[in-house]
């Protein structure tokens, strides 16, 4: 549940991010916000495997 709670966490500090990109045209908040996503990719790949197991180990 932890790694959820990070999902979240990291989700709501691109937003700013999001916001400088998309309607300021700032380049390096695009770079940032990129970096989030791959992080964000990452922290869901690794729930995705937790419940995986969790789910094998219950069966």
């Amino acid at each position: 549940m932890d790694k959820f709670t990070e999902v979240k966490n990291l989700i709501a500090s691109l937003e700013g991010d999001v916001d400088k990109f998309y309607n300021k045209g700032n380049s390096a908040a695009g770079t940032r916000v990129r970096k989030g996503m791959q992080d964000l990719k990452n922290l869901a790949q690794a729930i995705r495997l937790e419940v995986q197991d969790a789910k094998n180990k219950a069966e």
